[in-house]
């Protein structure tokens, strides 16, 4: 039976996505992955080079997608069956192709952690991302923006005469397509991944790619590679080689075992076989293998400790077994991108499927021997020549044009193909996937004007073409207000803000005035900021309240304004207008957890620690926590502080007594390093 590709519906617990922030994504929220390296910490030439190459400056042109809630309910999602005799994938093409699930038919194992829900967290570089199967993560340092969108699916030949699914897309933070093409050979126990990225331009292009695979955790679970030493990233920030598979006094290989989250970074010796396994108590589990291009592996883990089990409870439904996650890319760790010559591509293949291992071995003291069982197991199962000559094999079938359209992701790839007349064999971005979003620039493209649109927040374009372009049509609301976005994603801001005030003279409301709200606080101008904040807000409540065609897009903008407003006003000192800011919002936004952390934040501005306290007593959740915020501990603790002094100074006894007295809440944690 070689693999066969057919359409199913899975029906999960989903929390819908709801729209997406209508605010230019200027900031791409913290940076969780930037990293202070030692000046003794011995990183090898290339990779020094690769940590500080082309980072992003924001996340446009994408948006930021937070209009998810908890509430979940049964939803019929659309997924594609990947199958052979041995080995059943499923995939869903409209949440980044992600594979659901990977079921070994012999012994009735699911091979993968599969989440029994579909709950959005923001863990993606643009909010919206679930944990579970394995995702395909390209674009920059992070979770993919594609996380929870669609891709284009379609059948296409398979070397052995069978089908393979294709996923292919055009990722807008590079402006690169790429392909990904699953197939399971006749008898096969692995599901082969063939992936392409291109770069059709003339210029070098930064890469970035990882494939991150959720498995199962348990406590007797090890995760191998065949490395000795690895590079630990902790939410601390820092950069270290450590021995594996112990470090800091305990084996690490064991993912409960830590007590914070934390990335290890296998250092492969070059010319060893590429792989990567997870391993319970018995010696079963999954393995990941690849051609050596696909150079980099890692474990990501939770850990033990308070935040790691929050968090885990946070992404799935109570009681359900948590996960750890290894995983692959093209450069030794995820904080680096690689240089792809104009013209050029990165392809590789790899391999996922069952492994069944010597228990007393592979979780035996001795290091050398357990790495030594798994390759004797993996070579076994899959000899290393084989990738190769299946790698070698698939190549002639990645310019294959697909059979039967499977599913459809975005028009962006068919705008620039439009736009440069790219020819991309096996990756047809047809002109029928153009859409509304595509309209205005497609009107750019041919007649030199960008339309005006009400209200202004189209879907931006940032990349140099687009700018030039920009650059060269009539000044106008619109056409200023992109420019500006442009210039700013380039680094030129004293030219953004310009565009931008330009804007406002056609009249074009309240985004410019956010944009330069932000452009004031980056410059660090707190106080200017706060201004062009409160102008901002007060524009977007008056269009609010006009009502018209485009009202809910404007009461859009407007809660996502005040969100990001009243932190500024009250960074600012300007406390009583922020109070004065929430007052203003409907009461159905006030009950949002977002908006009771900003009242609670109020509240202790205005010397009220009781009444913010009160807030924290009651309860509430903010459905797009971002990974590694520590505002709400933070808050916590600045509220307990303020009681105990009870209106004399905050002194360091009484910070510490803060910590002893008013724990922070269970409910509250989610810090992922220590205090």
């Amino acid at each position: 039976m070689a693999t066969s590709v057919r359409r199913t519906t899975l029906t999960l617990p989903a929390a819908p996505l709801g729209p997406d922030n209508p605010l230019p994504a200027l900031r791409g929220g913290h940076d969780l992955h930037r990293v202070d390296v030692p000046e003794d910490a011995g990183l090898p030439a290339d990779m020094a080079r690769q940590l500080g190459y082309q980072p992003l400056r924001s996340i446009l042109p994408t948006r930021m997608r937070d209009g998810y809630g908890r509430d979940r309910r049964s939803t019929d999602l659309d997924a594609l069956v990947v199958e052979n005799d041995r080995l059943r994938a499923t995939v869903l093409p409209g949440f980044g192709g992600r594979v659901h699930s990977l079921h070994h038919k012999p012994t009735g194992r699911e091979l993968l952690y599969r989440n029994p829900v579909l709950q959005p967290a923001a863990f993606a570089l643009n909010g919206a991302w679930f944990s579970g199967g394995i995702e395909w993560n390209i674009g920059a340092t992070g979770h993919t923006t594609l996380s929870c969108a669609p891709l284009h699916a379609a059948r296409v030949p398979a070397p052995d005469g069978g089908e393979m699914l294709r996923l292919w897309e055009w990722e807008r933070l590079r402006d690169l397509p790429f392909q990904v093409d699953l197939w399971l050979p006749d008898g096969s126990d692995f599901l082969y991944v063939g992936v392409r990225i291109r770069n059709p331009h003339h210029h070098t292009a930064p890469v970035y790619w990882w494939s991150n695979i959720a498995v199962p955790e348990a406590e007797g679970s090890r995760v191998l590679a065949p490395a000795e030493e690895a590079w630990h990233f902790g939410y601390e920030r820092t950069l270290r080689r450590v021995p594996v598979p112990e470090c800091d006094g305990a084996d690490r290989t064991y993912p409960l075992r830590s007590e914070f989250p934390a990335d290890y970074f296998y250092d492969l010796p070059d010319g060893a076989r590429r792989w990567i396994t997870s391993l319970d108590a018995e010696g079963h589990g999954l393995v990941q293998t690849s051609t050596d291009t696909l150079r980099g592996r890692k474990l990501f883990l939770w850990g033990a400790g308070r935040a790691g089990r929050r968090w885990q409870r946070w992404l799935t439904e109570p009681g359900t077994g948590g996960y750890a996650e290894i995983q692959a890319g093209l450069a030794r760790t995820q904080l680096e991108h690689l240089p792809l010559d104009g013209g050029a591509e990165f392809s590789w293949l790899e391999a996922y499927g069952p492994l069944a291992a010597d228990p007393a071995t592979v979780h035996g003291t001795d290091w050398a021997a357990a790495r030594g069982e798994v390759a004797d197991r993996l070579e076994a199962a899959l000899p290393r020549a084989d990738v190769g000559a299946a790698y070698a094999a698939w190549l002639p079938y990645a310019d294959r044009e697909p059979k039967e359209s499977l599913a459809t992701g975005s028009g962006w790839g068919a705008l620039e193909v439009a736009r440069a007349g790219l020819d991309l064999p096996g990756t047809p971005f047809a002109a029928a996937t153009l859409g509304p979003e595509q309209e205005p620039w497609l009107t750019l493209l041919r007649t030199g004007t960008l339309p005006a649109e009400d209200p202004l927040p189209g879907a931006a374009l940032t990349a140099p073409a687009w700018r030039e372009l920009l650059e060269s049509a009539p000044s106008g609301p619109a056409t200023d207000y992109h420019l500006g976005l442009a210039q700013w994603q380039a680094g030129d801001r004293a030219q953004a803000v310009r565009s931008w005030e330009r804007a406002l003279a056609h009249g074009a409301g309240a985004l410019p005035l956010y944009c330069l709200a932000v452009a004031e606080s980056a410059a660090d101008e707190p106080a200017r900021a706060a201004d062009r904040y409160a102008e901002a807000a007060a524009a977007a409540a008056r269009a609010a309240a006009a009502g018209g065609p485009h009202a809910r897009v404007r009461h859009a903008v407007r809660t996502a304004l005040a969100r990001e407003a009243v932190p500024a006003l009250l960074a600012a000192g300007r406390t009583e207008a922020a109070d004065a800011l929430l007052a203003g919002l409907p009461r159905a936004e006030l009950d949002r957890g977002c908006f009771r952390l900003l009242t609670a934040r109020v509240r202790l501005a205005q010397g009220r620690p009781a009444a913010a306290r009160e807030i924290f007593d009651a309860g509430f959740e903010i459905a797009d926590l971002r990974e590694g915020d520590e505002t709400l501990g933070d808050t916590w603790y600045a509220i307990a502080e303020r009681l105990l002094a009870d209106g004399g100074p905050v002194t360091d006894t009484i910070r510490t007594r803060a910590r002893t007295e008013h724990p922070l809440p269970e409910r509250y944690e989610y810090r992922m390093r220590p205090a």
